[in-house]
């Protein structure tokens, strides 16, 4: 299940995600089971992050940092 706290800083819009991030370099982001679907991730910084299970579907990720994300069983856009 998704830290309650990471989902909040990252419905707050990428901007604030990626000043979080930057600023807490060593947390690894529970976003595990997130219903992500239609949120607007351009640009997020999610490398590192927990998203198995996580759900995807027609999430905006153009640019979006996945570098060793955990994205086992995570359903993502397709296309």
């Amino acid at each position: 299940m998704a830290n309650k706290e990471h989902l909040k800083i990252l419905k707050s819009g990428v901007k604030a995600w990626n000043l979080w991030r930057s600023q807490n370099p060593t947390v690894i982001p529970d976003l595990s089971g997130a219903e992500l679907g239609i949120a607007k991730l351009c640009g997020a910084n999610l490398a590192n992050s927990q998203l198995q299970y996580a759900k995807l579907g027609s999430a905006q990720l153009d640019n979006a940092i996945l570098s060793e994300a955990n994205l086992k069983f995570t359903s993502v856009p397709s296309g």
